[in-house]
């Protein structure tokens, strides 16, 4: 079915917002390009952006079934909160910046700091549900691999939404579908997913399993969002597949703590390297001490958005973003 794109546009500049960057930068695994337009379903529409210097456009396609069910002004209004939310907008990235370039001056070793390199990464306000089931993934994985794993989820187990250009649309599976079988994590491995299939099952079933553990729901799962980082980090560790950096990777990309810096071996060796972290002599190695110290002295650093910061720091030790499905096996590579 030919329909025609009705787009819309919001006045943001790249400084504040590269999709580009921040969709190509490990964050996310399930959006796709084609035709310079990036595309991604939720449970009720296929979301479609692109962007210019000066603006950033935006667009939807409705689930099939829900085509003459709500309004155009009411879907439209709906994809706008969308993207505002998703994207963190009423987040001031420009002052941001400024802030993280003062603190890094004294360690500055080149004419252009990363960011001043590396305009308008932002964090993104993933659902909890998705990112989770997404970095269990990531284990020892690279961005490619993962993308290709949340699209056969999706494709296998979620709900057909709509087509646009070729390409069909599938919502991403809730804990319930994940849950419904045991034959859910056979057909996992049979897709490729390895030792994550178990992962995967079972953390759907804990989170479907009010008898056993009553206290994982996806209520509590979203509620997060208004917690403390430690409760929420911890909340994140009883979950099967979910070590510290994964937990900390959610608690950052979907749960508002935007202070988190998850932390790997990649992450230490930028801290030494370029901010001279030296900590004690016992932190030669990635252990529980020396993740915290790192965590938080990049905190210290940075401030209350220190998480973006380090995104920022990534993509700029990184250097070439549209090669990330090449050369990032190392960005969301994490230890239990």
């Amino acid at each position: 079915m030919t329909v025609d794109i009705l787009w819309r546009q919001i006045p943001i500049r790249e400084a504040e917002l590269s999709l580009t960057k921040v969709l190509r930068c490990g964050q996310t695994f399930r959006w796709k390009n084609i035709n310079n337009v990036w595309s991604f379903a939720i449970h009720d529409r296929v979301v479609l952006l692109k962007q210019d210097e000066e603006y950033l456009h935006y667009s939807h396609l409705m689930k099939e079934s829900l085509t003459t069910q709500k309004s155009t002004a009411e879907s439209e209004k709906q994809t706008l909160e969308f993207v505002k939310d998703y994207f963190n907008l009423s987040v001031n990235l420009v002052d941001l910046y400024d802030h993280w370039s003062s603190q890094h001056e004294p360690f500055k070793k080149s004419k252009l700091t990363p960011f001043e390199q590396f305009k308008g990464i932002r964090i993104l306000r993933q659902d909890p549900w998705e990112t989770v089931v997404s970095f269990i993934c990531s284990s020892n994985n690279n961005v490619k691999r993962i993308s290709k794993m949340c699209d056969s989820l999706c494709s296998e187990f979620g709900d057909y939404i709509n087509e646009h250009d070729g390409v069909q649309y599938h919502s991403f599976p809730s804990a319930e579908k994940l849950a419904s079988s045991s034959k859910i994590e056979t057909r996992l491995r049979e897709l490729g997913f390895g030792y994550r299939a178990k992962y995967i099952y079972q953390t759907a079933v804990k989170f479907v399993d009010n008898k056993g553990f009553p206290d994982i729901t996806i209520e509590k799962l979203n509620s997060l969002r208004n917690e403390e980082y430690e409760l929420s980090h911890n909340f994140l560790l009883q979950l099967t597949g979910v070590g510290p950096k994964v937990a900390d990777c959610i608690c950052l990309m979907a749960l508002d703590k935007h202070d988190c810096v998850p932390v790997d071996t990649h992450v230490f060796q930028i801290a030494v390297r370029d901010y001279k972290f030296k900590g004690k002599k016992d932190m030669k190695t990635m252990n529980k001490v020396t993740y915290d110290a790192i965590r938080l002295f990049f905190k210290d650093l940075f401030g209350e958005y220190a998480g973006w910061a380090q995104s920022v720091l990534f993509a700029s030790d990184l250097g070439d973003l549209n090669n990330v499905t090449k050369r990032a096996k190392t960005l969301v590579k994490v230890g239990a």
